[in-house]
């Protein structure tokens, strides 16, 4: 099975005994799974659902090679369809859990399923919800690797005729891509994956002086201590809001100004439905 070489020699030494990692992905793509991989456990449940498995925001952790890791798997932490009050009670969720901040933004992608307008504006939103600082740290995990052919990577997936959302997506990202197979029962196979994995994160951090992600979100929450902790979340709690109604506005008016291909008229107007459904009260 083809794979994408990735020097893990190249990259720095572990930089951090303790990690959070957020992970992100739309129904299907194998959020969960994915963060089995990189936990080396089955600490999430994971299975096929036309619905998501993980209904709320939950955090495991476990030790991986010496270093604690908490994974935060989310039920589309920006996934419209649910909902402002969800969207925005999810993204709070997401910052109680990460106490000591991010250090990877884990992007989980299915090679088996077309990338969606959809998708692209949730990883867009990243920047207005979190800050535009939050992109150093992403980490795009494609998955079903395992259903490449034998003579076929996923540089050559990516090389290929790809839609122009992911085309753009990858282009921000192109040293932060890496290829999945949960599935696998090769121990050899699943250990070099996850090997590669944290390779990645350590050079991300080692790109972003070491330090974890935190915007003024996290630290209104975690390091003030001039307020009562449940006002400090009522406070945060209206700043995702306005941040929200901010990401929102700017997605329709790109809708609008947009002028999608005749294969992509139908797409958009799902997106502009479910963006219109999603209203900030």
């Amino acid at each position: 099975m083809g794979e994408r070489i990735i020097s893990i020699e190249d990259y720095c030494p572990a930089l951090s005994n303790e990690l959070t990692v957020v992970l992100l992905g739309s129904t299907g793509s194998g959020v969960s799974a994915t963060g089995n991989t990189i936990l080396k456990s089955s600490a999430f449940a994971s299975k096929r659902s036309l619905s998501s498995v993980t209904r709320t925001s939950e955090m495991e952790q476990s030790v991986v090679d010496g270093r604690v890791v908490k994974a935060i798997d989310t039920p589309g932490l920006i996934n419209f369809s649910l909902g402002a009050d969800f969207v925005i009670n999810e993204i709070v969720n997401c910052i109680k859990l990460a106490k000591d901040g991010i250090h990877a933004i884990v992007v989980v992608l299915s090679l088996n399923s077309p990338f969606r307008k959809e998708e692209a504006t949730a990883i867009q939103s990243l920047k207005i919800l979190f800050g535009a600082n939050i992109t150093n740290y992403v980490i795009i995990v494609f998955t079903h690797e395992d259903e490449l052919d034998d003579d076929e990577t996923l540089d050559d997936i990516l090389a290929g005729e790809c839609n122009q959302p992911l085309k753009v997506v990858l282009g921000s990202y192109e040293n932060r891509i890496l290829a999945f197979d949960n599935k696998t029962k090769d121990k050899e196979k699943r250990d070099y994956q996850v090997k590669q994995f944290y390779s990645l994160v350590d050079k991300v951090l080692a790109e972003n002086d070491g330090k974890s992600y935190k915007n003024e979100l996290f630290i209104k929450l975690h390091e003030q201590t001039d307020k009562a902790y449940q006002d400090r979340v009522k406070e945060i709690k209206k700043e995702v809001t306005l941040k929200l109604g901010k990401t929102i506005s700017m997605l329709k008016q790109q809708m609008a100004e947009a002028q999608p291909k005749q294969e992509d008229v139908r797409e958009t107007r799902a997106l502009c439905k479910k963006l219109n459904e999603c209203r900030v009260l």
